[in-house]
């Protein structure tokens, strides 16, 4: 009997053994979902940054570094200097790797005594120097100059201050007293041609004894040259 009932309740533990499980509910997949659409905007905003790049890098080829012309102030005076110590004072208007124009030329003129004598001793050793406008040498050039550019050391923008000791402020009185513009003279040219004994010039430019109106600068002073 004993042997009956354990085999009796040993029945239904197996029953209950043999019972499957409750399976637990499916999870969504709406997770999976929204990690498949985050891929893909990520992937499509990488393209899109990437084509930016590459559009940018075209563009500063094609445009290239900021040229030297972007350089110059169109309000402003230019001094441009040469190889041979030449300096001209006037506007740039075209600048590039093969020349550089300019116009409203005006140049600095040295006059130097050759053979001093007591007389002119305490002359000679100040600075002589006067602002001439290009245009009434020998040869007349127009207002204009084109400069090789394997010729130019540097170049520089001016500061647009007044004053009779600055390039600007002497144009500014050259052309406050010659509102009309240059007006040559055939004394002017003559002068020029047949230099004072004792003193150099450029050819074209005047003596000492010119007497056009600021002709002769004081020492350590500019004065326009008509």
């Amino acid at each position: 009997m004993n042997r009956g009932n354990n085999m009796q309740q040993a029945a239904p533990q197996q029953g209950a053994q043999q019972q499957t499980p409750a399976q637990p509910p499916k999870k969504s997949n709406s997770k999976s979902i929204d990690k498949g659409l985050v891929q893909r905007v990520a992937s499509v905003g990488l393209l899109f940054g990437i084509t930016i790049l590459l559009v940018a890098l075209a563009a500063s080829f094609i445009v290239g570094p900021r040229k030297e012309a972007n350089f110059v102030d169109n309000d402003r005076m230019q001094a441009v200097f040469l190889n041979g110590g030449q300096v001209y004072f006037g506007k740039i208007t075209d600048l590039n790797d093969k020349y550089l124009r300019m116009e409203d030329i005006f140049y600095l003129r040295v006059n130097q005594v050759v053979q001093p004598n007591q007389e002119n001793t305490q002359q000679a050793a100040g600075n002589d120097i006067s602002l001439v406008k290009l245009g009434c040498e020998l040869h007349r050039p127009t207002n204009e100059m084109v400069i090789n550019r394997s010729q130019i050391i540097f170049w520089e923008n001016l500061k647009d201050e007044a004053g009779e000791n600055t390039v600007p402020g002497a144009v500014q009185n050259y052309k406050a007293q010659f509102p009309d513009g240059q007006e040559c003279q055939e004394a002017n040219a003559e002068a020029g041609a047949d230099a004072g004994a004792g003193q150099t010039a450029p050819a074209g430019t005047d003596a000492e004894d010119d007497t056009a109106p600021g002709a002769d600068a004081g020492p350590g002073g500019l004065a326009p040259t008509n």
